[in-house]
């Protein structure tokens, strides 16, 4: 599918209480509730049906699922039973437990559970069927609302189910984030940060424990003091290892929680301890201070109580720090708000909001890697200008997002590999060209391209002006993306698109050359006898000459030139086709068509270079000569009608040049 350019100026950031109703309808959960209690009916989700294609899309279901209601399931359902806790996530039939993991988490937070599921719902005297949840999407809280039908099999729920067989709410959150990502296979494998964010609209890490900071400890303890979400799993070096369990119990490729950390009193010492929770809620670690292990007989009564320690195959244990960062070997952080991240001073963060598109063939130019496309990318100005309190330097974390592949799955798509590149600015403005990226270096760039849906990195650079790069690691790779800066102190950002401008030169006078080539001459002695006394020619005459001269020219790639092209050429002074069809194809790359056209006078922006390339460039996107002349003639007579207008003319059609090229482009 063809990604329309989206631009990247800054927007501010979401606002969790407004968040905007999904369903087709456009009506909102209460508006929709109260339809089906007015009509006496119970709802039913048009939007997500209950049917194989909600789902699966890549097979059809291993067993016979029926869709029931909860309260054909069992005879007295609640929505939430003894408050929703951490015991309520138990995984079914799928591969989602970095979803579990992350809503294991989102439980230790009252105030952000209460918004991503709000508790102005049950199944008392107003239930009709309708339940709603929240998430954020790429800097927008969305409200998703569900019908209550659930898959099960032989009468029990095959996804998603809490403990207690009468409770609800993680059963239907699990639905609704299906439907928000187009199907149930949709959420198999996934990143525990990614839910997280979802579930928060905060900010992601990502650490290596194996290379975690001597600190690591203390980032933990501040991250779940200040309710931040906590996740960690166990690499595996091949497909074969997925799930395997480990002689100590654990299991690798799988998501974990963290729930905990504390210090804890043993024999005469203090020793600290971290809290993991498997989304199974069973299968659990053995090893030392493990549920039954004989470390806990030297704990007092009263500190197991603090510590909430008791012996039940809940898939909850306690393990040793030292033991944990042995074992383990990712953690995934994300912080409710920037302001918890790394030291021991509370900031407040300032938040900008970048949404953009890679657009093949004329904004996705891939990473450094291809330097005669990486110019062609999306650029992001960032001006810092104040140093952080006491520092040299000025903080900020750039966040890059590609949006909806999850949703993409059933289509093919994957997650693309990511990446972003700091340059440090020339000082003028304008869309960076091909040759400042040849002889500069980067000032900074993410760790790594990665193919997760997010990739973040803290930096801390002198106050200045600089460029962010956002790129796919491969060109031609279609996407739409979401870039979020957060700075410790004000920082500017803006988009580097070229603002429309026309300024046409001056055409060059032809000097004769010095010596006629043989093909030259015959090219003379046609035109001669096709034009005359008055040496001039119609446009059909035209077509005839240059088709029986282009076809002896080896260095220009066409068909033939159509009688609309030779008009076009009657009035065209120049063409600069050849001095930038760069690699000598005889056809030029879409990705040259920038620097093609500014030469000729004409300054887009992305979106028209994009509509152009849409309807000038072959499947290969390559320009050749007779579409580049079309190209330039359209430019030329929409930019000559509308500096021809009158200023009231101008105000009455209320277009800027560059919505009136637009327009042109498109009749």
């Amino acid at each position: 599918m063809p990604y329309l350019y989206q631009d990247s100026k800054p927007r501010p950031s979401a606002l969790p209480g407004a968040a905007r109703p999904t369903h087709s309808s456009g009506k909102g959960y209460e508006e929709l509730r109260q339809e089906c209690l007015r009509r006496g009916v119970l709802f039913e989700d048009s939007d997500f049906p209950a049917c194989n294609s909600s789902l699966f899309f890549s097979e059809n279901p291993p067993i016979p699922f029926v869709w029931k209601r909860p309260g054909d399931i069992v005879k007295d359902p609640k929505f939430i039973l003894g408050g929703a806790t951490r015991t309520d996530i138990c995984q079914g039939d799928l591969g989602d437990c970095w979803l579990l993991a992350a809503i294991a988490s989102l439980t230790l937070n009252e105030k952000t559970l209460a918004r991503v599921v709000p508790l102005d719902q049950n199944f008392g005297p107003d239930y009709a069927g309708i339940f709603h949840f929240q998430f954020w999407q790429h800097n927008e809280w969305l409200d998703v609302v569900i019908d209550d039908r659930l898959p099960t099999f032989k009468g029990r729920l095959v996804f998603l189910h809490s403990a207690d067989l009468n409770e609800f709410w993680s059963a239907l959150l699990e639905k609704a984030y299906a439907k928000l990502n187009g199907s149930y296979e949709a959420l198999k494998g996934g990143s525990t940060i990614e839910a997280m964010e979802d579930f928060t609209g905060g900010i992601g890490e990502m650490y290596d424990v194996k290379a975690a900071p001597d600190n690591f400890y203390e980032i933990l303890e501040k991250a779940l003091k200040r309710c931040s979400m906590v996740g960690c799993s166990i690499d595996t070096s091949s497909a074969a290892e997925s799930e395997a369990r480990t002689p100590f119990g654990l299991i690798k490729g799988h998501a974990y929680s963290v729930t905990g950390i504390e210090e804890v009193s043993y024999q005469g010492r203090q020793v600290r301890l971290i809290r993991i929770r498997n989304p199974w809620g069973q299968v659990e670690w053995n090893g030392p201070w493990s549920d039954n292990s004989l470390e806990w007989h030297s704990v007092s009564a009263s500190e197991q109580r603090r510590l909430s320690q008791a012996a039940r195959d809940d898939g909850e244990f306690w393990m040793k720090y030292e033991d944990f960062k042995v074992h383990f070997d990712k953690v995934e952080i994300c912080n409710l708000t920037p302001d918890a991240l790394e030291d021991n001073t509370a900031h407040k963060w300032e938040v900008t909001i970048h949404q953009g598109s890679w657009v093949r063939g004329s904004t996705a130019g891939g990473c450094r890697n291809f330097l005669e496309t990486f110019w062609t990318n999306p650029q992001i100005k960032l001006h810092l200008t104040e140093k952080d309190d006491g520092q040299d330097d000025c903080t900020f974390i750039a966040a890059l997002m590609q949006k909806g592949r999850r949703k993409l799955k059933k289509l093919g798509a994957e997650m693309l590999t990511i990446g972003y590149s700091i340059y440090e600015s020339p000082g003028r403005d304008g869309h960076l060209g091909k040759d400042f990226f040849r002889y500069h270096p980067s000032k900074a760039r993410s760790k790594t391209y990665i193919n997760l849906r997010e990739v973040s990195n803290r930096f801390k650079l002198p106050p200045g002006d600089y460029v962010l790069i956002p790129t796919t690691f491969e060109p031609h790779q279609e996407a739409d993306f979401c870039l979020r800066i957060f700075s410790e102190k004000k920082a500017i950002t803006e988009d580097l698109d070229e603002n429309v401008a026309i300024d046409l030169p001056e055409p060059l006078h032809p000097t004769p050359s010095p010596q006629e080539t043989e093909e030259e001459k015959q090219f003379r002695t046609l035109f001669e006898q096709i034009s005359g006394k008055d040496m001039e020619i119609s446009a059909e005459e035209l077509e005839y000459v240059l088709n029986t001269v282009l076809k002896k020219t080896k260095n220009i790639k066409f068909k033939n030139l159509s009688l609309i092209s030779c008009r076009n050429i009657i009035s065209l002074m120049d063409s600069i086709f050849l001095q930038f069809d760069f690699d000598k194809s005889g056809s030029m790359s879409s990705y040259e068509l920038r620097g093609a056209l500014k030469a000729a006078g004409y300054q887009l922006n992305n979106y028209l270079l994009q509509l152009i390339v849409l309807r000038y460039s072959d499947e290969q996107f390559q320009i050749e000569f007779d579409d580049f002349l079309n190209c330039l003639i359209r430019l030329e007579n929409a930019s000559r009608v509308f500096q021809a207008l009158s200023v009231k003319d101008k105000e009455f059609i209320n277009l800027n040049i560059g919505e009136f090229i637009n327009l042109a482009m498109n009749i």
